[in-house]
């Protein structure tokens, strides 16, 4: 029997069963369970969650905190009852890793004419487009700028890019102009040849990717239009008027990981047009493997007397 509590595990969208055993595995003290035995489950002390099923937090006297498996916690907050206990964000390397190398992809892609010469490819035309600015002379300005956002920061500036920052608070990072709130917004959308959004879902930034943003961003620059890459949230995002912008040329071109609604439907317009690239949710995957260390560190920690780390913010909502 597990000497310590259990581990209750509430995950959708990912298949249980591999979590479950990297949990098992990297915590033999503890028993790990998929639902409580009953009402009021003293047994467990912490929950590990994804899209967890509605009010299966609810009720448990012992839980000291909440995981989170992914880097957002806005499906947590979706069940509206949350306990209140400690929430914890995922902050692993792989895990930041992972959407460095994603968003690095993206903005070479778009700043070396990838869905340019995919294009040609398909139709057999043989013609280089001259008109390629060097790296330094292109902005990438990111939205959200927070662990994952500074490290593809650091990434992009190796490459030679200029890179501006913007968050809901300020920040400082030496080498990185950075601007903050409503008032700030203006000025870092006016510097950025490429955005990058990633962005945590919460009120406040639900559907700011729309008409009135598009509307504030550079009008010219190396690329023509401003480019928009959406690694964060699907719900940040106003696709009607994504598609309104790439066709008046507010936005000359989009890639998009997350959806409104997902899967994407198969009838959405996004499929087929030229200007959008789309991946499948897929900019930064959760490997069991690389998340849960930390995960099981910070709970010995914590019941050692250890404070918790990487704690969401419930008034702000990350």
């Amino acid at each position: 029997m597990a000497s310590k509590g259990n581990i209750l595990l509430s995950v959708s969208g990912f298949d249980p069963g591999i979590w479950r055993s990297e949990l098992e595995k990297m915590a033999p003290d503890r028993a790990v369970v998929e639902e409580p035995s009953g009402p009021g489950d003293p047994a467990i002390t912490y929950a590990v969650v994804w899209k967890q099923r509605p009010g299966v937090l609810n009720g448990l006297p012992n839980l000291k905190a909440v995981f989170s498996i992914g880097a957002g916690v806005d499906h947590i907050f979706a069940e509206g009852d949350v306990p209140n206990v400690p929430i914890v964000r995922v902050v692993a390397d792989d895990l930041t890793e992972r959407m460095s190398e994603f968003v690095v992809w993206q903005v070479l892609d778009h700043h070396r004419k990838g869905p340019l010469y995919r294009r040609q490819q398909a139709q057999r035309i043989w013609h280089e487009d001259l008109m390629q600015p060097s790296a330094r002379e292109v902005t990438v300005g990111i939205l959200g700028y927070g662990t994952l956002g500074r490290d593809a920061a650091s990434k992009l500036r190796m490459l030679g890019f200029r890179v501006v920052g913007w968050s809901r608070t300020q920040k400082q990072d030496q080498g990185v102009e950075t601007f903050a709130g409503e008032d700030g917004l203006p000025r870092f959308l006016g510097q950025s040849d490429i955005v990058v959004c990633l962005l945590p879902l919460t009120p406040a930034t639900r559907g700011i990717l729309a008409a009135p943003m598009f509307d504030r961003m550079k009008k010219r620059g190396p690329l023509g239009a401003p480019i928009l890459i959406n690694a964060g949230r699907g719900a940040l995002q106003n696709e009607a008027d994504i598609l309104a912008a790439l066709e008046d040329r507010r936005l000359g071109a989009a890639s998009l990981d997350v959806f409104e609604t997902e899967p994407l439907p198969i009838d959405s317009p996004l499929w087929t047009h030229p200007g959008v690239t789309i991946t499948p949710h897929a900019a930064a995957t959760s490997v069991p493997a690389a998340l849960i260390p930390p995960m099981i560190a910070q709970m010995d920690a914590h019941d050692a007397g250890a404070p918790l780390t990487n704690l969401v913010d419930r008034e702000a909502g990350y």
